[in-house]
């Protein structure tokens, strides 16, 4: 049985930070999905994400390698369509447990997906911040940005709010959270939530 840990949470809920201690800690391989967004400062090509144009992503979504698409989400930012997806690539051939991050949208097409596979467990693991804590934290990583996008971390704080509503958490049976207020608490006890969870 392979298990994909499946991180997800609103922005700046420390998802990312937790992803990267829990990649270190486990003995798992990492999904890195495909984005059309520009490059932050602190990222990097192939470990952050695969940044591919437009024009590359489109040929996922309707053109010749459509079939490898299982899931994607364009957001019309104030900076123009920004496209992440997840591609059957050569990266799931993996024996491995596998550690994936996304949105709770992206989780829900993943387990559609991989719901016919018997050999395949899906294991969510939600992390919540109280959202005026969220709301600093971005501010504080935005201003580090060598180009600030005030604008769109405000859109994306709102629409957080919409695509992690209480329904749609309960539609996927989300029923385990895992509040981040001390990052080493937190992952100690996703830790052992996992161990409880693989066969």
């Amino acid at each position: 049985m392979k298990n994909i840990i499946y991180i997800m949470g609103k922005s700046s809920s420390g998802k990312d930070t937790i992803f990267n201690i829990l990649k270190n800690d486990l003995d798992v391989t990492t999904y890195v999905m495909y984005t059309t967004r520009p490059k932050r400062n602190d990222e990097v090509e192939g470990k952050t994400y695969n940044f591919i144009s437009q024009e590359e992503m489109q040929d996922y979504i309707i053109g010749a390698k459509k079939n490898y698409l299982i899931e994607e989400r364009t957001y019309n930012t104030v900076y123009g369509p920004w496209t992440y997806a997840t591609i059957e690539d050569n990266q799931f051939m993996t024996e491995k447990d596998m550690l994936m991050l996304g949105t709770l949208e992206s989780y829900a097409k993943i387990k559609e997906h991989f719901s016919g596979a018997k050999n395949i467990k899906i294991i969510p693991i939600y992390i919540e911040v109280p959202d005026g804590i969220r709301l600093r934290r971005a501010l504080d990583r935005e201003d580090k940005q060598e180009s600030p996008k005030y604008i769109e971390l405000c859109r994306r704080f709102l629409a957080d709010s919409k695509d992690f509503s209480e329904e749609n958490i309960a539609k996927q049976n989300i029923q385990k959270r895992f509040q981040n207020m001390e990052l080493s608490e937190c992952v100690k006890e996703i830790e052992e939530y996992i161990k409880t969870q693989e066969n």
